[in-house]
């Protein structure tokens, strides 16, 4: 279904996505996600009425309409999109009730993040020293490769910080990588000596001048690497080390996070090395140690 252009879009719904990218300074992706909820809330009503005359009786009649074809979590997102719109217009009294802000709506099954067993992660990040010690891949592609993953797990970075990530971010002499995470904030993560010795032999190998504020990774070419490019690389990893091919990188993300945990880090430092900006977001992975700590504890305690 084609989405309307910016000459086609209603002023309101303009000014909104124009607050969410520069007051609230939200990632396009999201920016992206609200247009669409918001633009597929129009279509719904069509030419029975205006957006301005929604009242919450239709609200929940869209919400039920939304379940019998889309997952809760679509559902929630969806209907985020549209509440907030609503939100901004009532501030700017443009409506006189925002008709989605007591909306009920069925919980969220809550999913434990999948991550890799520390034995796992070796595997997997021992991968390109495999490929190039069978000559599968070149020199540059060893530590290119072989950054992108130490990254992403050792500093436990999203993929849009990692690809978005200039040499200028790298302090290698103190060991630290400044990102920009959601919400345009910034943050500053340690990232280990392994990732720092792959990071400065990429930068060595890699092709143009070095600019600060050229990207970190790179293809031989010089070129930023892309979402798609990292996603195929590492199924390539995934698949030599007889792991799961849908595993994300995100997934290392979550590795990170609960190997720390087990390691006897605290929830607040976990908490700010992932930038998360709620503790709640966080606790999600102190679900997954208890659960080995109960392993543990059934396998070794005489009395369980």
């Amino acid at each position: 279904m084609e989405v309307a252009s910016d000459d086609e879009m209603n002023p309101e719904v303009k000014d909104f996505l124009s607050h969410l990218t520069g007051e609230r300074q939200m990632s396009p992706a999201t920016v992206r996600n609200y247009r669409h909820a918001i633009e597929r809330f129009n279509e719904w009503l069509g030419d029975s009425k205006s957006w301005k005359e929604v009242d919450s009786r239709t609200a929940r009649s869209y919400a039920i309409e939304l379940q019998r074809s889309y997952s809760r979590r679509t559902l929630h997102n969806r209907v985020a999109g549209i509440r907030a719109f609503y939100r901004f217009q009532r501030e700017r009294s443009r409506v006189a009730a925002n008709p989605f802000s007591s909306l009920s709506l069925p919980k969220l099954e809550k999913n434990l993040p999948r991550f890799l067993t520390e034995s796992q992660i070796r595997l997997f990040l021992d991968g390109p020293a495999v490929l190039l010690k069978q000559e599968d891949i070149s020199d540059f592609e060893f530590w290119r490769d072989s950054s992108a993953l130490e990254l992403l797990y050792g500093a436990g970075l999203r993929i849009s910080e990692l690809i978005g990530a200039t040499r200028g971010n790298l302090d290698d002499s103190r060991g630290l990588i400044r990102v920009m995470g959601k919400g345009r904030k910034e943050r500053i993560i340690p990232i280990g000596k392994m990732a720092g010795q792959c990071v400065r032999q990429h930068i060595h190998l890699g092709a143009g001048e070095k600019d600060p504020q050229g990207p970190l990774i790179v293809h031989a070419s010089g070129k930023r690497i892309s979402t798609r490019w990292l996603q195929m690389r590492m199924k390539r990893y995934l698949a030599l080390a007889d792991l799961p091919q849908d595993l994300s990188p995100h997934k290392l993300r979550h590795s990170f996070a609960t190997h720390l945990l087990d390691g006897g880090a605290d929830i607040r430092s976990v908490q700010e090395l992932l930038g998360h900006a709620s503790l709640s977001t966080t606790q999600i992975y102190t679900h997954t140690s208890i659960g080995r700590l109960q392993e543990v504890y059934r396998q070794a305690h005489p009395r369980a």
